[in-house]
């Protein structure tokens, strides 16, 4: 119990004291979470109007299979990722391997089935009144798909709080793709890992509890906007 009490405080005294290492470690997970959570949005987004403003063959299995790659795991995401651009792969030439950006590749396409996803949600839930409406007026395809947006922006800010929760917490595609540079890929989680591996767990702590504090904001942001979205 001596040597867990021990080992909080000294983790609580690097968060307080803003520890360098600390500090750049956190800085990479923000930089590398908000890279792919900013492209699954810009892809994911509208991708998630398209299929939800459109009626085609194939849409419920084409939606089954965006539910079913929220459960990927992020090993094999990393794997996939890996396969093409490794040094001697297709994309291999552009040396993306144990790279900031081969990070973030691995996380858009983790995330983006949950930004697809929630926005198709949203837009199901917004009364069919609203784009009958909006065209009987006179509304074109964009003016309508603003008018749908506006009524569904709650839900789908809500599926981009939610996607970068669940990126800042992988570790499969960031130790994977990264390599765990120190300074340069190394991020809260995996870094988490390698202190746990040398058995030095202070840094380890201090990385846990600002991991968990973010996703605690996180969680309250989103309950937050899915709140507004349903006054």
């Amino acid at each position: 119990m001596g040597f867990f009490t021990d080992s909080l405080l000294s983790a609580l005294d690097l968060v307080w004291s803003m520890d360098r290492e600390l500090v750049e470690i956190v800085t990479v997970s923000l930089k590398v979470s908000a890279g792919s959570t900013l492209l699954s949005a810009c892809f994911g987004i509208p991708f998630g109007f398209l299929v939800s403003f459109n009626t085609f063959r194939g849409k419920r299995l084409l939606i089954t299979c965006l539910n079913t790659m929220l459960a990927f795991p992020t090993v094999a995401i990393g794997l996939f990722v890996y396969a093409f651009i490794s040094r001697r792969a297709i994309l291999g030439v552009f040396d993306l391997l144990y790279t900031q950006e081969a990070i973030v590749i691995g996380q858009t396409i983790l995330i983006f089935p949950v930004v697809a996803t929630f926005t198709i949600s949203s837009i199901s839930q917004i009364d069919q009144g609203y784009r009958k409406t909006a065209m009987t007026l006179g509304a074109n395809g964009w003016q309508t798909a603003a008018v749908i947006f506006r009524e569904a922006r709650f839900g789908i800010a809500a599926a981009v709080i939610a996607a970068f929760g669940r990126v800042i917490s992988e570790v499969g595609i960031s130790m994977m793709l990264g390599g765990n540079a120190k300074g340069f890929t190394r991020t809260i989680t995996t870094a988490m890992a390698l202190e746990y591996d040398k058995g030095e767990f202070v840094l380890a702590i201090a990385l846990g509890i600002i991991l968990i504090s973010l996703s605690f904001s996180i969680n309250i942001l989103f309950h937050f906007v899915q709140g507004r979205g349903k006054e």
